[in-house]
């Protein structure tokens, strides 16, 4: 269950870090709101998951997660450069949170 938790906090990472880039410097309502709410949903379950796994193999996964999701949510709506580096290096990413879930998994 708290292995959930991160992942789902990861996803919300990937929701703060696209409503910060739409808040552009926090001066739009709603896309600020949102990211109020995406960080806070997801501190507040990486901060659940603490209580039961090990804080560097949780973080590295909450954030693979995260930067994964971001860079392809970018790459897919929002224009940015898409390269086949950028997509080695995301799979390089997500292979590394696989990895790390799984040496955490025996908690």
């Amino acid at each position: 269950m708290a292995w959930l938790l991160v992942i789902v906090a990861g996803m919300l990472e990937t929701g703060f870090a696209v409503c910060l880039k739409l808040s552009h410097g926090f001066t739009r309502l709603w896309p600020t709101i949102a990211f109020s709410v995406f960080a806070l949903g997801s501190f507040g379950l990486l901060t659940l998951s603490l209580k039961k796994l090990d804080v560097g193999p949780a973080y590295a996964v909450w954030t693979g997660i995260g930067a994964a999701g971001t860079a392809i949510y970018g790459m897919i709506f929002l224009g940015d450069l898409v390269s086949v580096l950028k997509i080695i290096s995301i799979s390089l990413v997500i292979m590394g949170v696989i990895g790390l879930q799984l040496s955490g998994s025996a908690q």
